[in-house]
């Protein structure tokens, strides 16, 4: 019968003190991707709600008064892709949860329970994928939304009283624009973090 073999001290310790420090990087930026992507995108949101609020409101007022302009013509397409980079900023959110599971798994004393190391980077590569969809989705809001004050501005004639209230900028046409922005670089920061970590993790 063979003797049980163990690890060295050394190497032990060695392998003990590369999975804290894989746990702690994992969890810190699990942290602060949770905190972005919610928070960030909680703002996104708060200002999407106003426009869409302010928009059904003027449609409201509108169908009673035609010279009351309900919606801004060609905005809409911008609110629909900044609902769909705030989705992807959440999902992006849930990658992040599940970072901070795996360093919870990380810690464990039975090594059994340890994630493997392609299960973190497959997440890690997720979350860039996400990143970059969510941006270019944010990219084509904000572009939208950019268009239609520019064309907007450009139609607005210069020192005369300006009776067309569809050419008229208003501050719930900005706030749609405003929320792309702020989805553009929420994405941004959590695909800079999940591409770092992804490279230090490389090197381990």
């Amino acid at each position: 019968m063979q003797p049980h073999t163990e690890l060295p001290t050394t190497d032990n310790d060695s392998l003990i003190h590369k999975l804290g420090q894989i746990g702690r990087i994992l969890r810190l930026i699990g942290w602060l991707g949770i905190v972005t992507q919610i928070g960030l995108g909680v703002a996104a949101g708060v200002l999407l709600l106003f426009s869409i609020a302010g928009r059904n409101f003027n449609i409201a007022i509108g169908s009673q008064e035609p010279n009351v302009a309900s919606t801004t013509p060609g905005l809409g397409i911008a609110v629909f892709w900044a609902v769909a980079a705030i989705a992807v900023l959440l999902y992006t959110a849930f990658l992040a949860f599940r970072q901070l599971l795996f360093a919870r798994r990380l810690r464990h004393a039975n090594h059994d329970r340890h994630p493997k190391k392609s299960d973190i980077k497959q997440v890690l590569r997720l979350g860039i994928i996400a990143g970059f969809i969510g941006m270019a989705l944010a990219i084509l809001g904000g572009g939208s939304a950019l268009g239609v004050l520019l064309s907007k501005s450009i139609s607005q004639p210069q020192g005369v009283a300006i009776y067309d209230p569809t050419r008229i900028i208003r501050p719930l046409d900005v706030f749609v624009a405003m929320a792309n922005m702020i989805a553009i670089t929420a994405h941004f920061l959590g695909t800079i973090a999940s591409v770092a970590t992804v490279n230090w993790l490389s090197r381990q």
